[in-house]
């Protein structure tokens, strides 16, 4: 870094000595692109009532040179901070990233078919941001499971009470075997349709609604709300309690190696919980494929929705599902995650 100088020099008077007043003023930019923000450092140093300034921006920066004047009221404060010796640092807001456009953009590289629709969400808990991409109601397949377990144990903490043994088994096949038997005989037990929404109501959940009578993998929702939903079961600040985020927790990480397919693709290893949907539209023939969980990549966490309509096959949709997670995780995790992935043929 540099920053001017006044070169100073002392006439030769044998007779007489004149003291001179000297007056400098140094500003210097020190641009540093930290994870908090950029930081600008100005050292100043005055004295008389003349001011020179002059700024060197870092090579990484376009900053216009600072100018300094003593006449302000800030331009008196730093002077006399300047004169105690003092240094003042002025923090400069972060530059504002649009996640949603850097997720947009990492869409580009995924194929998604004529027929299909896709929408997704992803949350850097570390950090609080997020980003989605598309919108729209979707059904909700198997993914609804866990919300319905969501459901039954905040039903059971409101009642004072752990699951019944019955309650556990049904929990268990729902989640890691997602069998629909179970699942029908614990949306029976959480009151339905009513039931799921009131507790959605609670959870955060505003666009989603529950499907009538026992069809429950004709619940709507939306990527945005998964994306709550999972909040609620990963995060500290849920309705739910420690012991019943622990327990849905560990069933999500616990899957049947026939799922193992959907956001665990954007994780590094086998670091992830999830919950996958998948539905053959009976009318059209087309598929609905969803995929809703938490992935860790280079030791963080990510939570991940995916939601999917109109897909030709199961394949080509699970494809699709798992190209849309590395894009949504490659918004934070960066090179840690591909967005390269396509839908195969």
């Amino acid at each position: 870094m540099e920053s001017s100088r006044a070169d100073l020099s002392r006439p030769s008077r044998p007779l007489r000595r004149r003291t001179l007043m000297y007056t400098a003023l140094a500003s210097i930019a020190v641009l540093g692109g930290t994870a908090a923000g950029t930081v600008y450092v100005k050292a100043q140093a005055h004295s008389g009532t003349s001011a020179v300034s002059s700024a060197t921006p870092s090579a990484s920066s376009s900053a216009s040179p600072s100018v300094s004047s003593s006449s302000s009221p800030s331009g008196l404060a730093a002077a006399s901070a300047a004169a105690n010796g003092e240094t003042s640092v002025e923090p400069v807001a972060k530059p504002t990233v649009d996640h949603d456009d850097v997720l947009a953009d990492a869409m580009k590289s995924v194929s998604v078919e004529d027929s299909a629709v896709v929408s997704a969400a992803v949350l850097d808990p570390d950090s609080g941001e997020s980003a989605s991409y598309g919108d729209g109601a979707f059904d909700t397949a198997s993914i609804v499971k866990v919300d319905i377990l969501a459901t039954l144990l905040l039903q059971a903490q409101d009642a004072d009470r752990h699951l019944t043994a019955r309650e556990k088994s049904y929990a268990t096949s729902m989640i890691e075997n997602s069998d629909n038997a179970s699942a029908s005989a614990l949306w029976r037990i959480i009151g339905k349709a009513d039931g799921l929404d009131a507790a959605n109501e609670r959870l955060g959940l505003t666009d989603t609604e529950g499907g009538d009578d026992m069809l429950w993998g004709l619940t709507q929702t939306t990527a945005a709300d998964q994306l709550t939903l999972l909040q609620q079961v990963f995060g500290d600040d849920s309705e739910l309690s420690e012991a019943s985020r622990t327990y849905l927790q560990g069933l999500m990480g616990q899957i049947a190696v026939d799922q193992h397919w959907g956001v665990s693709a954007a994780a590094d290893g086998s670091g992830w919980a999830l919950k996958n949907g998948w539905l053959p539209r009976s009318r059209t023939g087309l598929w609905d494929i969803n995929s809703i969980g938490r992935v860790t990549v280079a030791g963080h966490d990510y939570l991940v929705a995916v939601l999917s309509k109109g897909n030709s096959t199961q394949a080509k949709g699970i494809s699709l599902a798992e190209a849309v997670a590395r894009a949504a995780v490659s918004v934070f995790a960066g090179d840690g995650a591909s967005a390269s992935a396509t839908v195969s043929p």
